[in-house]
């Protein structure tokens, strides 16, 4: 049985430890005994005590640190111990680390990775549900990235650590205990893509598909069992696409994939307005307006506050259900 996503990504963290002693772990209550909130850090203490440190309760100065450590030639990641709290951190990331690689005279190296954990589903509430993914697109200097349970966490770690500029890992914190590279066999899983490559569900022998889900993250399950209702009460074939990286996002690769279908679903967690899939549809718009049969719809949880209550939460938050109505809707232009 495969290994659950908080047990690979903590491996991936010891990994990168265990290879690189200019590395450095920060945040709060991430040592041992406690673990961090999600149990990511647990043991990572122990081995390597003068480098995996607890913080004080300050968003701004734990990322300031790990951008000052950076900068001054080691390596850093930093935990927020939920997304939300990032906003506290903004000036730090986007006033000083992600302009600190270009505004000295020459280009300087600066190896930080911020992992957040976001995304709704756990009865949290509003300060602790929140997809922030939307506020950071577009920022010079920043890459954003999202674990999802089909991308090993060795190595996109290795790869945003060895960017050398500021990166965000999001963590949809609903992946942390499901299986590793678990889906529904009825889907054929393969890669597409460059040195991001997006994990890629078709169904095999079904031929050119009719839409093409983009879903990273943890909504990629959700596109999965959208997909599967489809195909077996509708004969609607879709096929589910899942970046790794989200901001810039390398959309060539998978233009012959999305115009072959020529219908297409951008799906997202964020709450509606301005957000990254805003503009990968704008994008996909621009390259492929002469072959798309109707406009790239966008996916995303209602303009509210995340309530904490269950059922209050489902209604906001974006489901397969409503993936599912998208295809439809698009199907019948």
């Amino acid at each position: 049985m495969s290994a659950r996503v908080v047990e690979n990504l903590n491996a991936g963290l010891r990994t990168m430890l265990d290879s690189d002693e200019r590395l450095y772990l920060l945040g709060e209550d991430i040592a041992d005994p406690y673990g961090g909130a999600f149990k990511a850090t647990r043991g990572l203490s122990g081995a390597h005590p003068g480098r995996v440190r607890n913080t004080p309760i300050s968003e701004g100065a734990i990322v300031g640190a790990g951008a000052g450590l950076a900068l001054a030639g080691d390596r850093a990641v930093v935990e927020m111990m939920f997304g939300d709290f990032i906003a506290l951190a903004f000036d730090q990331i986007v006033n000083f680390a992600s302009r600190s690689v270009t505004m000295y005279g020459r280009r300087v190296p600066l190896h930080l990775v911020i992992r957040c954990p976001v995304g709704g589903g756990r009865g949290y509430g509003p300060t602790h549900s929140g997809s922030p993914q939307k506020h950071f697109v577009g920022v010079p200097g920043l890459s954003l990235f999202e674990m999802s349970a089909f991308h090993d966490n060795t190595a996109l770690l290795e790869r945003v650590l060895g960017l050398g500029h500021p990166a965000v890992l999001f963590e949809d914190k609903a992946l942390y205990t499901r299986r590793m590279y678990a889906h529904d066999p009825i889907f054929l899983r393969t890669r597409l893509g460059g040195p991001d490559p997006c994990a890629r569900f078709t169904v095999a022998g079904a031929g050119t598909p009719d839409c093409v889900l983009i879903a990273p993250g943890g909504v990629a399950e959700r596109a999965l069992a959208a997909a599967r209702s489809l195909m077996l009460t509708r004969e609607i074939v879709c096929e589910v696409l899942v970046p790794s990286r989200l901001y810039p996002f390398d959309l060539e690769p998978l233009l012959p994939s999305l115009g072959a279908a020529g219908r297409v679903c951008v799906v997202e967690e964020s709450t509606a307005g301005g957000t990254w899939g805003c503009d990968i549809a704008q994008r996909i718009h621009t390259e492929l307006w002469g072959r798309l049969h109707a406009p790239v719809r966008l996916v995303h949880s209602a303009d509210a506050i995340i309530p904490a209550a269950p059922h209050l939460e489902r209604e906001v938050l974006v489901q397969d259900t409503d993936i599912r109505q998208a295809v439809i809707e698009v199907m019948a232009r």
